[in-house]
């Protein structure tokens, strides 16, 4: 575990509790942070240093926790070490920098992906089949949106352009992936928003149109509290996926008077469902895979590309 802040936390408590994976190593610049860490969690080994880390011959995996900005550097220093890769969405703070760690881990051998756990749940592998069976029919709209009012600190990794602020890029990642997850490459963008006093994107809400006439549409807030749900419809059905539709939830799917209702039984909160895209990583690097088949690399990349874009035309820091 490279830089150990609150996602490290929540994902080493369900790796620990919901795997039987652990993590055995953390690293972060301030070494009591790493042996604090260490201790809540039962981690052996901690360490002052990442490149410390990135040498340990035990770490198979490498998970990048660190700020947005940090995450191209890091990833590329436990590419170049050899190992394997998990990296904290977004995986880059863009397009290029996505490109940057597929090329190395590609030239490398070693298996990399974003840590986009939404696209792991049980909900999404539904609806990936039921997309791929047609059961909607011809798809027309696909819609997500996430939204809550941030902390009003202009130094904070939300609003400070230096961290790699704004909305699009720490929630855009979401609502994008899920309109291209269900309807693929956009042939048009159309961003419109406000900017937070910082120059970062407060407020975006960016329009996809595909080569099919499909439209996606996604709704970011940093500034009030949205229903955070996704839809989809299509000619003979449309789905409804509930509030948090990026975690452990559920589904509906509606055609005509009929409705089929699907719940996530779990009884898993929130980011408790980080265990199943740790599952799947495993299970990907234990069949030899270098990439993810649910999310492949330039997946990412395609989403940065998009946020850059829509970045482009708000104007924003």
């Amino acid at each position: 575990m490279l830089a150990p802040g609150e996602i490290a936390n929540d994902w080493t408590k369900t790796l620990h509790a919901n795997t039987d994976q652990r993590v055995i190593a953390v690293a972060s610049r301030n070494a009591d942070r790493a042996q604090q860490f260490a201790a809540a969690h039962g981690v052996p080994r901690s360490y002052d240093s990442y490149d410390a880390l990135v040498s340990d011959p035990d770490v198979d995996v490498v998970y990048v926790a660190a700020p947005h900005t940090e995450h191209r550097r890091l990833a590329l220093l436990a590419i170049a070490a050899g190992k394997h890769v998990l990296v904290e969405k977004p995986i880059g703070v863009s397009a290029g920098e996505a490109q940057d760690i597929a090329d190395a881990a590609r030239a490398a051998g070693v298996f990399a992906m974003e840590a986009m756990w939404s696209r792991f749940l049980p909900q999404t592998t539904i609806i990936a089949r039921l997309l791929a069976d047609g059961a909607l029919g011809e798809l027309r709209t696909a819609s997500a949106d996430f939204g809550f009012p941030a902390e009003p600190d202009p130094l904070g990794r939300l609003l400070n352009p230096a961290l790699g602020g704004g909305g699009l890029l720490d929630i855009g990642v979401y609502t994008l992936w899920f309109d291209t997850f269900v309807l693929g490459d956009p042939v048009t963008i159309e961003a419109t928003g406000e900017l937070a006093s910082t120059g970062v994107d407060a407020d975006a809400t960016v329009v996809l149109r595909f080569a099919s006439g499909a439209e996606g549409l996604s709704s970011t807030s940093l500034t009030t509290e949205s229903p955070v749900e996704a839809n989809i419809t299509g000619t003979t059905a449309r789905l409804h996926v509930d509030s948090p539709f990026i975690a452990p939830s559920g589904l509906r799917v509606v055609s005509g008077s009929d409705e089929l209702v699907w719940r996530d039984e779990t009884g898993f909160q929130w980011r408790d469902g980080l265990c199943y895209q740790a599952t799947a990583v495993a299970a990907h690097i234990a069949a030899g895979r270098t990439e993810a088949p649910e999310h492949p690399l330039d997946a990412s990349t395609r989403v940065l590309r998009i946020i850059d874009e829509a970045r482009r035309q708000l104007g924003a820091a």
